[in-house]
């Protein structure tokens, strides 16, 4: 599975491509499969993204999930606040980092 991600150029948000458009929630993120590339040209000419890229995830219950640790922190949110992640009202949002 490969995901898109990048930083919003409005608000630096991390952001991931849904098939549509950006989201701020990993778990909206699509895969993309072998379109990826053609994705992030149109996108970054467009303006709305910044330092996009493609990454391996991998499908669980929850939804995708970077395989990568960065790429899964970047989805979180910090990891020092946990009260600040993405994810406030799941007590084991911390564990999904791992």
């Amino acid at each position: 599975m490969k995901l898109l991600t990048g930083n919003d150029l409005k608000t630096g948000d991390v952001i991931w491509w849904n098939g549509l458009d950006w989201s701020r929630f990993v778990a909206d993120a699509a895969d993309v499969a072998e379109d990826g590339e053609a994705i992030l040209q149109r996108e970054e000419a467009s303006r709305r993204v910044n330092a996009s890229y493609i990454i391996d995830a991998e499908q669980t219950d929850e939804g995708p999930r970077p395989t990568h640790i960065k790429e899964r922190v970047r989805a979180l949110g910090p990891t020092v606040r946990p009260d600040l992640t993405l994810k406030p009202a799941d007590p084991n949002a911390a564990d999904w980092v791992i």
